[in-house]
């Protein structure tokens, strides 16, 4: 059941017609699920404020409704190790376009992967799995599954992943703990299911697993046609 805070992020979200990564964790956070300690700074002043808060080093990211894909701008900076290097970033990325500050997050590390969620018109909602970063876009080693997951989905589909031994620890790195992932993309699955009617797709990349859990480094919410024209849950998927 989505609560109200759910429901006035998607709304506020029909501005741009998705939820920026802020917003996006802001989301998932408020469903419990795992996501790294972030704030979002509209200012330098703000900027510097949070990261002494947070800590370095940290992950800084330019935050605006006109850039999707942060890397391709150089709107990402990984491992800010002081004041003078967030000025810098700052500088640099605060005259993109639509530009409304900074994105900071204490760091993680994992291995990379994918989640994703998609409405199908003819099976509905699909949940896919796969190796992350760029690679899936050269790879594309995925699983799917129709939703809703159990664990055993999970582990299955975990199986099926070409890169899924790195997963159970490859030349002496430290393996996954599966059962917590198993427990995100459930978790994850049945919040999708409650968000069908106000969405087009899911893109969490990369999920970053441990052996000590998961945490989402980053996040997509893309709004359905219906709900960003009317405000209204789409009538296909409601019953």
């Amino acid at each position: 059941m989505l609560t109200k805070e759910m429901m006035d992020m998607l709304h506020r979200g029909r501005k741009n017609g998705w939820l920026m990564e802020p917003e996006a964790k802001g989301l998932f956070a408020s469903a419990a699920l795992p996501v790294p300690r972030f704030a979002w700074a509209l200012d330098l002043q703000e900027s510097l404020q949070s990261a002494a808060a947070i800590g370095y080093p940290l992950v800084a990211k330019v935050v605006s409704p006109e850039v999707i894909h942060k890397s391709e701008v150089g709107g990402v900076a990984v491992g800010i190790a002081d004041d003078r290097q967030l000025r810098q970033f700052y500088e640099k990325v605060s005259g993109l376009p639509g530009f409304t500050g900074l994105l900071l997050e204490e760091m993680a590390a994992g291995i990379e992967l994918i989640v994703g969620a998609k409405i199908d018109y003819q099976f509905g909602l699909i949940i896919l799995l796969g190796i992350g970063g760029t690679s899936v876009e050269i790879y594309g080693d995925v699983a799917i599954r129709m939703a809703p997951l159990t664990p055993s989905d999970v582990h299955s589909m975990l199986h099926e992943l070409k890169g899924g031994q790195l997963l159970s620890g490859y030349r002496g790195s430290a393996a996954v703990n599966k059962e917590k992932l198993a427990r995100v993309l459930v978790d994850f699955a049945e919040l999708v299911q409650d968000m069908v009617p106000y969405i087009e797709s899911i893109d969490l990349n990369p999920l970053l697993c441990s052996g000590e859990g998961c945490v989402i480094a980053d996040a997509r919410i893309m709004l359905g046609d219906v709900f960003l024209k009317t405000g209204e849950a789409d009538s296909v998927f409601t019953g």
